[in-house]
């Protein structure tokens, strides 16, 4: 790796790369060229090249990618080479849905243990896991070697919950609580904001037949 400091932005990009990769291999596609990679993922190809060299020489010129070999050393880059043990905290819908997911999850990153704070809920399954008591969290996060740490709770349980996983050890927390969590500088905190994300896609409704009709105005005049 050429640079200890790699942007979020890169990182965020190396899955997508990744997940295309994959595609290009089930259709037994041999290699790929940064050219052909932007146009599929709407990139430019030079981020695409730059992107790629910050973790090493991966392309031959005037050949382009070959795809298993970009595809081992991205998996290797996300550490997708390893099992990693991952936790839910909430067994409501959502996580009944996360859980339920977990059977077609590959990348060896696996829901391993389900926990939730209401006594109904302890006991049942989902997916071949037993929902277990908050108080039995720390212990069975040491057990397994769990590294990262799921949130569907309520927004007004989620701090506690996320202060719960990082004094039981866990290293990152993937947040779906509509809330900012706060938690030492040593731990990563990706929040999925679904309600965000919804009202940020309402404003794009109407923009594209507004900058047509000011296109046609402009060309009227």
């Amino acid at each position: 790796m050429k640079s200890d400091k790699i942007s979020e932005a890169v990182v965020r990009r190396l899955p997508v790369y990744l997940r295309y990769l994959n595609e290009l291999h089930k259709r037994e596609v041999a290699t790929v060229s940064s050219q052909e990679l932007g146009q599929r993922l709407d990139l430019n190809p030079a981020q695409i090249r730059k992107d790629l060299a910050y973790f090493g020489d991966f392309g031959r010129k005037g050949i382009g990618y070959d795809v298993i070999y970009l595809i081992e050393k991205i998996r290797q880059i996300l550490k997708l080479d390893q099992q990693i043990n991952v936790v839910l905290v909430g067994a409501g819908n959502l996580g009944h849905a996360l859980s339920n997911y977990n059977a077609f999850l590959k990348d060896n990153m696996k829901i391993v243990a389900v926990f939730d704070a209401h006594t109904a809920k302890v006991g049942t399954r989902i997916n071949n896991l037993t929902v277990l008591p908050m108080e039995e969290l720390s212990d069975t996060i040491q057990k397994l070697s769990i590294r990262i740490g799921i949130i569907t709770v309520p927004d007004i349980e989620a701090q506690n919950v996320a202060d719960m996983l990082v004094a039981a050890g866990i290293e990152a927390i993937l947040n779906f609580a509509p809330v900012i969590l706060k938690a030492p500088s040593h731990i990563r905190i990706h929040t999925a904001d679904f309600t965000t994300d919804l009202q940020s896609l309402a404003y794009y409704l109407d923009n594209g037949k507004e900058e047509m009709n000011n296109d046609t105005a402009e060309a009227g005049h």
